[in-house]
């Protein structure tokens, strides 16, 4: 495989993360991601089964689920997504819902309830905020901005923000700097401050060792890029129906056909 490991590779994000043997590895990026609410940390966790099977190398575009439930009862799920596709709020939501009412059987009362966390792993900006590549939301009154509970609880990892302002001052840091693929001497460095990540290092080479693992992970990359060109495509032409729909209504009050050129950037 010639060019670096890509990171954010759903196959292989779940190969990494969502292994019985690699717990750790999870615990320890869940707790970095979680460390905002200066809680105790979360000592084990049980993975569950996704309908998503990594062998479907057609499912939309850098879509992972990784479930799993605390050993506080937490629901925690992680979804990876490495093109924007404008609907990650609702999507989101969406999903919490789901995995929120899933949570109660038939006469159980409403207490039994557990927090449900998402994480969105993004590879592009989503949020208003420039700087801040780590957003938490809930459920706050808006003018006192009392927290309801904390069953919902929604983070938001921005990848392009920061690269754009490079830190490493916190434990996520440090895992951020591992899934942006950081040159090979800065990445040692953190490994050896970071046991889960050197770790995570070490199952690298073994991933990479496995023959089915490289064609699945080098299938789905195939399947990313294929995808993002033909998004990319999508809305190459519908920028052009706008422009020639804008040309046809100046055309029709009379506008100068040099003049809707320079505006539109149309040949004539």
């Amino acid at each position: 495989m010639g060019a670096a490991l890509n990171r954010l590779n759903d196959y292989f994000f779940k190969w990494l993360f969502g292994r019985e043997e690699r717990k750790d590895v999870l615990l320890s990026f869940l707790n970095a991601v979680l460390s905002l609410e200066n809680q105790a940390e979360l000592i084990d966790i049980t993975l569950a089964e996704r309908e998503l099977d990594p062998d479907g190398l057609s499912d939309k575009l850098a879509r992972l689920d990784i479930l799993g439930r605390a050993g506080d009862g937490s629901l925690i799920n992680i979804e990876v997504q490495v093109a924007n596709q404008y609907d990650m709020d609702k999507r989101t939501l969406y999903y919490w819902a789901r995995l929120y009412q899933s949570q109660l059987q038939k006469g159980q009362p409403y207490k039994a309830l557990c927090r449900t966390v998402t994480i969105n792993v993004l590879d592009y900006r989503f949020l208003p905020d420039d700087r801040k590549y780590h957003s938490m939301y809930s459920l706050y009154e808006a003018e006192s901005h009392h927290r309801l509970n904390r069953d919902l609880e929604m983070h938001f990892l921005e990848l392009p923000k920061w690269k754009e302002h490079p830190k490493v001052k916190t434990r996520l840091d440090k895992w951020i700097v591992y899934l942006c693929n950081t040159d090979a001497e800065e990445m040692e460095e953190i490994a050896m401050s970071e046991p889960a990540i050197k770790k995570a290092l070490t199952a690298e080479e073994i991933f990479l060792k496995q023959d089915k693992e490289r064609y699945m992970y080098e299938m789905r990359e195939k399947a990313i890029r294929d995808e993002i060109s033909q998004m990319t495509g999508a809305r190459e032409e519908g920028r052009l129906e706008g422009k020639l729909e804008i040309a046809a209504k100046m055309l029709e009050r009379g506008i100068d056909l040099r003049d809707i050129a320079e505006i539109t950037g149309l040949a004539e």
